[in-house]
């Protein structure tokens, strides 16, 4: 797990990490109680940091807090979930809802 501090930009629907003057997001949106993780983008220059699953591990964070459903559209955070069991199951998901 990637040791770096995420910040939620809810003026922006995303959440950030920078590194080395580089910057990663996950952006979101939120509708009603679901939460729809959208795009994660990692810069070539920080990949293999688990910057990405930090990121995702954010969204799961917000959405256990605020009691959200999780719609992955994001095709990194849903195979990040589908890998990450444990994880995913600490909060609810909707995997059939697709963009």
């Amino acid at each position: 797990m990637s040791d770096v501090e995420v910040v939620d930009q809810t003026a922006n629907s995303r959440f950030v990490v920078e590194v080395d003057g580089h910057a990663a997001r996950l952006e979101y949106r939120l509708n009603g109680d679901r939460f729809i993780l959208v795009h994660t983008e990692v810069p070539d220059e920080l990949e293999g940091r688990g910057i990405g699953g930090s990121l995702v591990r954010a969204a799961l964070d917000r959405a256990r807090a605020a009691e959200l459903t999780v719609v992955p559209w994001c095709e990194f955070a849903r195979s990040w979930l589908e890998k990450h069991e444990n994880e995913a199951a600490t909060v609810e998901i909707d995997w059939e809802s697709r963009p």
